[in-house]
């Protein structure tokens, strides 16, 4: 049973001294300070200054304390009304959830290991679905979309906060490589071609090529074939 159908804390006991939400922030900055790892139960009981036993009677497992914290940063979002042009409105919901990915640099790994929804992340399905109301694709393919849309920004942020665009310039230098030894024609062309019809400098801003893949990604999945 996920935590959210759970009672907050037990019937029975002492009085509640402490909160999910209390516990949910101590753990978050906790994570933003040392990274994931650094989270267990004795640790977030320390910053709040009382016993890890005592926590349990709040949260009964880490992987609870893990959701109750993915959920927490949904809670960022801002969830205007729908303009009517769905897929500039899905990019700036994508625009936000790389903002707060990058925020807490831990998220990321919980969004692809752990994909849960919580009253947070729920709203902000609730939010999508209203953008996509009047789009003609199928529920399937509406729900696939929220979740390719994690997904995607996740694993961009991720590859950001590991290096990033230095990293890709050296794999591209050491794929130009490969294409010109002449053992893979293909690749060569597809280098040729992409170099060719590349519009601006090579360098990209980060946030625009993010912008610009998602919305090629949700456009193709949500955009019914002629």
């Amino acid at each position: 049973m996920v935590i959210w159908m759970r009672p907050e804390q037990a019937a029975v006991g002492r009085p509640a001294e402490r909160s999910r939400a209390e516990i949910t922030a101590a753990a978050v900055a906790l994570a933003d300070r040392e990274g994931l790892a650094a989270v267990s139960m004795r640790r977030v009981a320390a910053e709040l200054g009382t016993g890890a036993a005592s926590l349990y009677r709040y949260v009964a497992t880490r992987d609870d304390l893990l959701d109750l914290m993915t959920d927490s940063t949904a809670a960022g979002y801002d969830l205007p009304e729908p303009t009517g042009d769905w897929l500039a409105d899905l990019v700036g919901v994508g625009r936000q959830a790389r903002r707060i990915m990058r925020r807490h640099p831990w998220l990321p790994a919980l969004v692809t290991t752990r994909p849960v929804l919580g009253p947070n992340g729920v709203d902000v399905l609730e939010h999508v679905l209203g953008v996509l109301a009047a789009q003609p694709a199928g529920a399937d393919a509406k729900l696939e979309a929220f979740a390719l849309l994690n997904a995607f920004t996740a694993v961009f942020v991720q590859h950001e906060l590991g290096g990033g665009e230095p990293a890709a310039r050296h794999h591209a230098a050491y794929l130009r490589q490969v294409a010109a030894a002449g053992g893979h024609p293909r690749l060569a062309a597809a280098l040729t071609e992409a170099a060719a019809s590349a519009d601006g400098p090579a360098d990209h801003d980060e946030a625009d090529r993010y912008e610009a893949a998602l919305a090629r990604v949700l456009a193709g999945l949500l955009t019914p074939p002629r």
